[in-house]
């Protein structure tokens, strides 16, 4: 059976938990799911600071990963974000997707797009990220909630009223034809409050739950080897080609 490594981006392993439940759910026998949380950084990724460090923290859990269990068939980026993409994508050898890009793509299938999501400072880095991967046209706008992913995770009954009541705010105020709610910590939480929102509601953590499943059916091709002479990082860093 091919193998799923989710690569958690920050520290927490409460999400760690959450990805592993929810992502294996959608692949079911389809894929093995193993998650890995970063051995450094943030509690849960929230500015720009935190953002930068997991770029690192997510080339140094692959590389952790496979000189403990060998390489994996394919790589999901466990942060609605994306940090370590583009970087993970050029050398590692295998399907690297992320919840964002996945997310991205699926709610532009229905058209222009809006995002919710926790943590006032994700605006400006989410949109730069849409428009590094393309979707500077189809992303119709971003709204934010105060409470981080983490602070809406440990109230999910708060969460859900709030979330639902911004979903259906962007879907207004941006005139999009679906809306993504965003964030590893928010998993599962669309499907309890898409009722209540009168366009397309999009899971990330789902949304890049298939994407693994439809990359590994369609053997994505994907670069191999950094090649860098790595310097003062982790042994099983230094140890990648």
């Amino acid at each position: 059976m091919p193998r799923l490594l989710v690569i958690n981006p920050n520290t927490s392993a409460a999400v760690s938990a959450l990805l592993q439940q929810h992502v294996q759910a959608v692949a079911g026998e389809a894929l093995a799911v193993q998650t890995t949380t970063a051995r450094f950084g943030a509690p849960y990724i929230a500015s720009e600071a935190g953002y930068a460090v997991a770029n690192h923290a997510v080339l140094d859990a692959w590389a952790a990963e496979v000189a403990k269990n060998g390489r994996p068939d394919a790589v999901l980026i466990g942060c609605f974000g994306d940090p370590g993409l583009f970087a993970l994508r050029e050398g590692a050898g295998v399907p690297v997707g992320g919840l964002a890009e996945a997310a991205f793509s699926a709610a532009a299938w229905h058209g222009r797009f809006a995002i919710v999501t926790g943590g006032d400072r994700w605006r400006p880095m989410l949109a730069r990220l849409a428009h590094a991967l393309g979707h500077t046209q189809t992303l119709a706008g971003i709204h934010t909630v105060a409470p981080t992913g983490a602070q809406l995770a440990a109230d999910p009954v708060g969460a859900r009223r709030l979330l639902a009541e911004a979903c259906c705010q962007a879907a207004e105020r941006f005139g999009a034809q679906a809306v993504i709610l965003g964030g590893a910590g928010l998993a599962g939480m669309a499907a309890d409050i898409a009722s209540q929102v009168p366009v397309p509601l999009i899971d990330s953590v789902q949304a890049g739950a298939q994407w693994a499943v439809e990359a590994l059916k369609r053997k994505e091709a994907a670069g191999s080897g950094f090649g860098v002479d790595w310097q003062n990082v982790s042994w099983e860093l230094a140890a990648l080609d």
